[in-house]
């Protein structure tokens, strides 16, 4: 009987302390500091036809997830191609080539940015740019009918137009779809580029004004708050995130102005979710001492209600190894928030949040919240960092 009573309790014991480990691991995994939300983390593929991919862009299509990015030897190569990957099943299919800067049989371009858009109820567009460097690029369209498998005949945009320069276009109320645009060749400038036929004609609105600042930005992205008014975000050398405001549907612009965050030089996007609120994804971090241009880490996922009050939500990447860049975000029917981005130059990232799930912290200044658990990384040089 003792001897009984001995194991019954060496076993309860057991059970108690196996219990109190799993608790520990289950709650060591729930304080994992900016991380709680994800709910897919993966790369689009292992392996590629290319040593170097960036700049990639997704859309959602009747068919499923659709993914785009430049790749080849190295950017401004003549070989970089435009890649597509498609979401099928559960998986990524290995990227194929659907476009490359092939001018004649003597004249081989690279190509750059590419910009996906799915029509609502139509066709899925392809948006890239072809040229030598920035400033001397032309905008390019193609389309499909089948959620990426084939695409159409490659064709140019009007002289002077290159269609959303990387972030997504959005559709307005007034059925215009307005894509944001910026040039580099005299200054960097920011525009939008209207149409409202998907692409068969094109009008301009700006280039913007630079504000008192002088401010120096490209690449937005556009946000909408309803009723007529939009918000864009952009890239700058002026160490902020850059903003200006529309209460017309985009046809008039506030001058540019800063941002209470951050910007390291580098591309961002956001997007305005079914709830009303807004979704950033960049780089928070402010470029030692005055520089223009910082590490492009950690790579963040920031909320705010109004455009102008932002709360902390995830880091996504936060490796001391820089170059995790030019990120693409959008909401699917399914209310997920889906971002793709460049992991190191070597490969695309994939990662699905759930909006519900994310625990928001404030920034006060234009600072990252701290956590007691949670260090950021010292930096490392990565590749050299260049669009």
């Amino acid at each position: 009987m003792y001897h009984t009573v001995y194991i019954l309790r060496k076993v309860l014991f057991l059970i108690v302390l196996m219990n109190g480990y799993l608790s520990f691991q289950i709650a060591a995994q729930e304080v994992e500091p900016w991380r709680k939300g994800i709910v897919v983390d993966e790369f689009l593929f292992d392996t590629a036809p290319f040593p170097s991919c960036h700049s990639a862009t997704i859309t959602e299509t009747p068919t499923g997830l659709v993914a785009a990015f430049f790749g080849g030897t190295r950017e401004r190569n003549p070989d970089v191609e435009i890649y597509v990957s498609r979401h099928v099943d559960g998986d990524w299919l290995p990227p194929v080539s659907a476009a490359n800067g092939i001018v004649n049989d003597t004249l081989r371009l690279p190509t750059w940015n590419p910009v996906l858009y799915q029509i609502p109820g139509g066709a899925l567009q392809l948006y890239y740019k072809v040229g030598p460097k920035p400033s001397e690029w032309w905008g390019m369209l193609k389309t499909s009918d089948d959620g990426g498998k084939t695409w159409s005949a490659a064709i140019k945009l009007p002289n002077g137009y290159i269609g959303p320069v990387k972030n997504k276009p959005v559709l307005l109320d007034n059925e215009n779809l307005i894509a944001p645009s910026s040039t580099e060749g005299n200054g960097w400038r920011i525009h939008h580029e209207v149409t409202s036929d998907f692409g068969v004609t094109w009008r301009k609105i700006g280039p913007l004004e630079k504000g008192d600042d002088n401010l120096d930005a490209i690449q937005p992205s556009i946000l909408n708050h309803g009723k007529g008014k939009l918000q864009l975000l952009a890239r700058s050398r002026n160490r902020a995130l850059v903003q200006a405001w529309s209460d017309d549907d985009g046809e008039t612009w506030t001058s540019l102005e800063k941002s209470d965050l951050p910007n390291n030089n580098s591309g961002t996007d956001a997007v305005t979710m079914r709830d009303g609120r807004h979704a950033l994804v960049y780089n928070h971090v402010l470029p030692p001492g005055d520089l223009a241009k910082g590490p492009r880490t950690p790579l963040n996922l920031s909320i705010s209600k109004d455009g102008k009050n932002w709360h902390a939500a995830l880091i996504l990447e936060d490796s001391p190894i820089s170059q995790y860049s030019y990120p693409s975000i959008i909401q699917t029917s399914d209310g997920l928030l889906h971002v793709v981005y460049t992991w190191r130059r070597e490969r695309i990232k994939h990662v699905v949040v759930d909006p519900a799930e994310l625990k928001l912290k404030k920034i006060k200044k234009g600072v990252w919240p701290k956590l007691k658990n949670y260090t950021p990384p010292t930096v490392t040089v990565g590749e050299p960092e260049e669009v």
